[in-house]
């Protein structure tokens, strides 16, 4: 039919309607926010006309949705929160470009926790999202509506952002594909910014390949992010199809202790078996520092985001109360009726410790213990190609239940937050499932700026694991 890989049907605008058609008929999940029918099918008509020209991009006839903290032009842009009800930016993110400049059409914008702060998709000021196997479920967070939105066939491909798990979590529990990229690998300029040194997008896909075609368009040096890494980007399909013989993969001690539950243990330990019997050549490994990972990554990203929502003021461009009289007043009124509770608690927390007595005693001993994790995770891959390690320590749970306990909810993170403090890839995907069907994910973690490994191991894990329907 074409020779072009994401082109799903006779055009690209029959693709497309039925996308619409499927996010109609599942609009109970509440996958998305917005839903750009119009733009959408304008966009699928003009790819259509240069696939027509053999002048389409790497990208034309992938129908893809972005999480609601990246900013569209013309198209609203909420980060899941009732202070950014009404923003439509007047700029694309750079990332948007890319797929625009290669012919991606964009069909929506995906629910998640508000401003990326939450582990279960329940925190959004437009309503949680619900796990499509099971609606009584989370479908993890905060990346949850870019991964129901794959995972349901919403979408072929969404971007989702990581912060400290928030691609890998959701993509596990929804049973599909998800990268978190290396830190600097992925312009972050338009980006809603949660925690900044460690805020990073990353696409959620049903493949590996679909994953990987995707990161190399997005990923690369821009001028418009100080933090943007000027390091070349490859073609990712040439990681693809290979073997694993001969590779030296760790496996992380830490992440089969007490605590994990006995179906993800096994999944994850024949699955490594599987690679073992395939050439791979297995070590355990540890990182004693892991246990400080949540208490260090909370610290610090708390400090980073009552920093950087500062700016939502009720003055600009954001929710402000109408009856509010007085500068104090506004600001109080505006940010108390705008931002939900979850954010108000982590701008608390995060003023609490960069405030006068406390900055030493808690950021700044969090910096340093950042730091000795950096560094010994890059003594332990020394000799390795990557490790292994559970996506998630448990199964989806039910919603509501670990609401009022932030405590057990931040503790989702505990297996992801290790590569978002040291800045490396890591990509997550499905290796089985519970006896009850739900999804269970490994995750791959390799050197900084080897994503290339991560699709490697995965691609061959996805292609010979068997999972059961």
């Amino acid at each position: 039919m074409s020779s072009y890989f994401f082109l799903e049907d006779n055009s690209v605008e029959t693709t497309v309607k039925k996308y619409l058609k499927k996010i109609d008929e599942n609009s109970h999940l509440n996958a998305f926010i917005t839903v750009a029918e119009n733009y959408a099918l304008e966009q699928a008509k003009i790819v259509d006309e240069k696939i027509k020209n053999r002048t389409a991009g790497k990208l034309a006839g992938l129908v893809i949705s972005l999480k609601d903290l990246i900013c569209t032009k013309g198209i609203r842009t909420t980060a899941g929160s009732k202070i950014l009800e009404n923003f439509i930016p007047p700029y694309d993110a750079s990332l948007v470009k890319n797929l625009k400049n290669e012919d991606a059409v964009i069909i929506g914008k995906n629910n998640l926790d508000e401003f990326a702060m939450g582990s279960s998709n329940e925190t959004s000021a437009f309503g949680k999202v619900l796990h499509p196997l099971d609606n009584s479920l989370v479908p993890g967070g905060s990346s949850g509506g870019s991964a129901v939105s794959v995972a349901a066939g919403l979408s072929r491909v969404s971007l989702g952002s990581e912060t400290g798990g928030s691609i890998r979590q959701p993509a596990a529990f929804c049973g599909v594909v998800g990268l978190k990229t290396t830190y600097g690998r992925v312009s972050r300029y338009g980006v809603t910014a949660f925690a900044s040194s460690f805020d990073q997008v990353g696409p959620i896909g049903k493949t590996v390949e679909d994953v990987a075609r995707v990161t190399e368009v997005i990923s690369g040096f821009d001028k418009m992010d100080s933090t943007s890494a000027p390091n070349s980007v490859p073609d990712y399909t040439q990681f693809l199809n290979q073997d694993v013989k001969g590779l030296k993969m760790g496996v992380l001690k830490e992440c089969f202790d007490e605590g994990v539950d006995p179906e993800i243990k096994k999944s994850v330990l024949e699955t490594i078996e599987l690679l073992r019997k395939n050439g791979a050549e297995i070590k355990e490994v540890s990182l004693p520092l892991l246990k400080y990972g949540i208490a260090t990554y909370y610290i610090l990203t708390t400090a980073e985001a009552s920093a950087n929502l500062a700016r939502y003021d009720g003055i600009r461009y954001t929710y402000r109360n109408g009856e509010a009289k007085g500068l104090d007043e506004v600001y109080v009124k505006s940010r108390s009726e705008g931002f939900g509770t979850e954010v108000k608690r982590r701008i608390m927390l995060g003023t609490y410790v960069l405030s006068a007595g406390y900055y030493d005693a808690f950021y700044a001993k969090g910096q340093k213990v950042r730091t000795l994790m950096q560094k010994e995770m890059n003594e332990t891959f020394a000799g390795l190609d990557c490790i292994l390690a559970p996506t998630t320590p448990n199964l989806p749970f039910k919603a509501g239940e670990k609401l009022d306990d932030p405590l057990k909810m931040y503790l989702n993170d505990i297996f992801t937050v290790s590569a978002n403090l040291t800045g490396i890839p890591s990509l997550s995907v499905p290796c089985g499932n519970a006896k009850n069907g739900l999804p269970i994910g490994i995750q791959i973690m390799a050197k900084s700026f080897d994503e290339g490994m991560t699709f490697r191991v995965g691609d061959f894990i996805e292609k010979n694991i068997k999972i059961l329907a």
